[in-house]
């Protein structure tokens, strides 16, 4: 249970690494979905990267030495886990991207008021 919890704060911080360096912002143009899933794909690759990298250590402070921890690395493990994260972060930067496009008050309007509706005028094509 420890370990769950420690890698959930260890993918929380990897999150606000990849928003402070900024990731996807330039895909914010972008149709949702497109947006959504490239972030998604993104802060995956940087929560698989931290993943290699505290696995390495793991296996450096057990004395090992850096050839034979590389090759000691479970690779079918950390994608399986990768795999995972990334379908849990569609969802995520989904509902992020919406967040962000609908405005924070509305957002929260629309799941948490009964009877709320959205307060959203799409831009008129003359």
């Amino acid at each position: 249970m420890a370990s769950h919890s420690s890698n959930a704060l260890v993918i929380a911080k990897v999150i606000l690494i990849g928003e402070y360096a900024q990731l996807g912002k330039k895909y914010e143009a972008k149709p949702l979905f497109q947006a959504a899933v490239y972030k998604a794909f993104l802060f995956t690759l940087l929560v698989f990267g931290f993943h290699v990298v505290e696995e390495m250590i793991k296996l450096l402070v057990r004395r090992e030495n850096i050839a034979s921890a590389l090759h000691k690395i479970r690779i079918d493990d950390l994608l399986g886990r990768s795999l995972v994260v990334f379908c849990t972060f569609i969802t995520l930067f989904a509902f992020r991207e919406l967040q962000r496009v609908l405005g924070e008050e509305n957002f929260r309007d629309l799941f948490f008021r009964k009877g709320a509706r959205a307060k959203f005028e799409l831009p008129c094509k003359s």
